[in-house]
């Protein structure tokens, strides 16, 4: 039976737990999902889950808009996709769960290091943030297993690029923080005109480029930036 674009519309919400986002974010999923690109990414996903591992699972392929309102982001950390091995991804860019995984991603490791460095103090577990603020947002939201940015070119851009340009065009300032030159890239094509966010750029902290990661310094700036414009900061710590 041939998949009508409402039907496909319909199965790839339903598979992903759509309600289980914030409503904040119900206006842009809406609008999105009324466009030829989001049916296509339903079928294409629909058919490649019936035949391969595709991660993260399912219900947590939105999990970056689970409990965080659209107005309570103060910072954006930009990936490229999931982790493409198994049990890995928990849809929240870099991020694991750290009860079931004690042997961390060399790029998550990283990250830790950074924190550490730069605060002066242990660091709390990243997937703990988003409860402070921070949007993990990958570019692409879903992958295949032993293929790192396999469903690049799928249409998930065209659905992370409206979230972006949603937290640019806000009126809460916000620290964007791009690691590599893919984030680097997105955030030249998207961030247009003066808005008064931060934004900071480093290099990915993946072992291939973590020289260019280290001693950036992003957290302690972007505590220094949300502490003036909104009086607030990201608790990093466990302190």
């Amino acid at each position: 039976m041939m998949l009508t674009k409402k039907k496909g519309i319909q199965i790839l919400l339903k598979s992903m737990k759509y309600k289980q986002i914030d409503p904040s974010w119900e206006k842009i999923f809406k609008k999105e999902q009324k466009k030829d690109y989001f049916f296509n990414l339903s079928h294409f996903l629909k058919e490649e889950r019936k035949k391969k591992n595709i991660f993260p699972q399912e219900d947590k392929t939105f999990a970056a808009f689970s409990g965080l309102p659209l107005k309570k982001v103060k910072v954006v950390i930009l990936g490229q996709d999931p982790y493409h091995t198994p049990e890995m991804a928990c849809g929240l860019a870099f991020c694991v769960d750290e009860q079931k995984h004690k042997k961390l991603p060399p790029s998550l490791k990283n990250i830790y290091k950074e924190i550490k460095s730069d605060t002066q103090d242990e660091p709390r577990p990243l997937n703990e943030l988003k409860k402070e603020g921070v949007l993990f947002l990958n570019t692409v939201l879903s992958v295949e297993e032993g293929k790192a940015f396999s469903h690049r070119n799928r249409g998930w851009e065209r659905f992370t690029d409206s979230i972006l340009r949603a937290l640019w065009e806000g009126e809460k300032k916000i620290v964007f923080l791009l690691w590599g030159k893919a984030a680097k890239r997105k955030g030249e094509e998207l961030f247009i005109g003066e808005k008064g966010h931060l934004v900071l750029i480093a290099g990915h902290p993946s072992p291939l480029s973590a020289r260019y990661f280290f001693g950036c310094k992003h957290f302690t700036k972007a505590n220094a930036f949300l502490k003036k414009e909104r009086d607030e900061h990201i608790n990093w710590t466990k302190r």
